[in-house]
């Protein structure tokens, strides 16, 4: 694949290139990379995901970011870079971002001793999956109205409330959690940051089935659940100053660059096979287009690690990288649907079944069926994707954020 994007790499990071490709020849089996490959939504499966971190945590390349005595690799900028490019290229499914991309983070920067050197390494082994109880039934870009309540008894909390669409609630047995212990003032104020075992008494899990017809996200209900004192991060009623911090890894944690130019390359072999129902010129333009956006947005990112690697904070880069990631994104599922033609509009979701194998299609007669599997992903995907603008605070917001920030600079 040739990159518009040309950094001279030295001899030393064309070595560590074809280090990594060697690795990913090794491990990353035909299983994992066709997992990915049929995935419509941004989450792997969680068994598929936990599987490929074990294999990267064998090898020590499990959190390149981090700082090398927590498991960092003290890699360059480039060297990331090129590993993300290559996994991406690869086919690499994508880790689940709540733990190792978010409270992982977090704890590094507001854990204590103790928090740490319990949860860091369940977390890189896998034991412990973690999922994100934010939003409420009322409660969702306007975070800080939430209401799910936390009363002190003793060494305890007892919690009791919903959080809603919870990301792999039903598969996590921990989740990292925005909860009300008092009410003084400003909303953002008497807001906790609190972990909470999802095996406890009292938590229950109902699944939401997306209009693609899977089952990701969940209602999760808390009555009287019972949580240690100790599992506060941060200082009690000050969960906000917590909250902040990890959004901003939410937010702009990830390289959408590399992805996107790799369903823009599948889209091209899709467009060669002879089966697309659109190829016009039209469609054309709009995929050169798209492909000029992700070079400048490839370039923005090289920039954001650099800044990440001198102990930056991703600050509003987070939020624009957020905005031109979910919506470039977008942009291009309306292109792959486009491109599907008769095979896109036959897609047919099971909405019967949560937690199902879903999507459903039904393949029109006298085809090869490169087409109907290209289709199968392409519409399914095009439907997950409308809430990439929405969640980690929608895009709306974000663009409130930068103004507001370019505004006091």
């Amino acid at each position: 694949m040739t990159h518009t994007m040309d950094l001279n790499w030295s001899p030393a990071d064309l070595a560590f290139r074809d280090e990594v490709r060697a690795f990913l020849d090794a491990e990353l089996t035909p299983e994992l990379r066709a997992t990915s490959e049929k995935m419509t939504s941004v989450y792997s499966k969680p068994e598929v995901s936990l599987e490929w971190q074990r294999r990267l945590h064998k090898r020590g390349w499990l959190v390149p970011s981090w700082p090398v005595e927590h498991g960092g690799t003290g890699w360059s900028v480039v060297q990331r870079y090129i590993f993300t490019r290559e996994l991406a290229e690869a086919g690499a499914p994508p880790l689940s971002p709540m733990g190792l991309g978010m409270i992982g983070p977090v704890l590094l920067h507001y854990g204590t001793p103790e928090q740490k050197a319990t949860l860091l390494p369940r977390m890189f082994s896998g034991e412990d999956f973690w999922c994100q109880g934010y939003s409420e039934p009322e409660s969702g870009s306007d975070l800080a109205s939430l209401r799910m309540k936390a009363v002190r008894d003793g060494d305890h909390f007892v919690c009791t409330g919903t959080k809603i669409w919870t990301t792999h609630a039903h598969y996590a047995n921990r989740m990292f959690c925005l909860v009300r212990t008092a009410d003084i003032g400003k909303p953002q104020l008497g807001i906790t940051f609190l972990l909470i075992d999802m095996d406890a008494p009292g938590v229950s899990v109902r699944p939401i089935v997306s209009l693609s017809g899977e089952h990701i996200q969940n209602q999760v209900m808390f009555d009287g659940v019972r949580v240690p004192v100790s599992n506060v991060i941060g200082a009690i009623d000050d969960g906000w100053t917590v909250a902040k911090y990890l959004m901003e890894f939410e937010r702009g944690g990830s390289q959408y660059a590399p992805g996107l130019r790799t369903r823009l390359a599948r889209l091209r072999r899709f467009l060669r096979s002879g089966e697309a129902g659109e190829t016009g010129v039209g469609l054309r333009h709009a995929i050169t287009d798209v492909e000029q956006q992700i070079d400048a947005m490839d370039a923005q990112e090289l920039q954001f690690m650099a800044l990440l690697s001198r102990g930056g904070t991703p600050g509003m880069m987070a939020s624009v990288l957020k905005i031109q990631g979910t919506e470039l994104s977008q942009r291009l599922t309306e292109i792959e649907l486009e491109a599907s033609g008769v095979y896109g509009a036959a897609f047919q979701p099971q909405l019967t079944a949560p937690g199902g194998e879903v999507p459903g299609f039904v393949a029109p007669a006298g085809n090869s069926g490169v087409g109907p599997a290209y289709a199968a992903k392409a519409a399914p995907k095009y439907f997950n994707d409308r809430a990439g603008s929405i969640y980690a605070g929608t895009n709306e917001i974000q663009r409130n954020i930068i103004y507001k920030l370019l505004a006091t600079a």
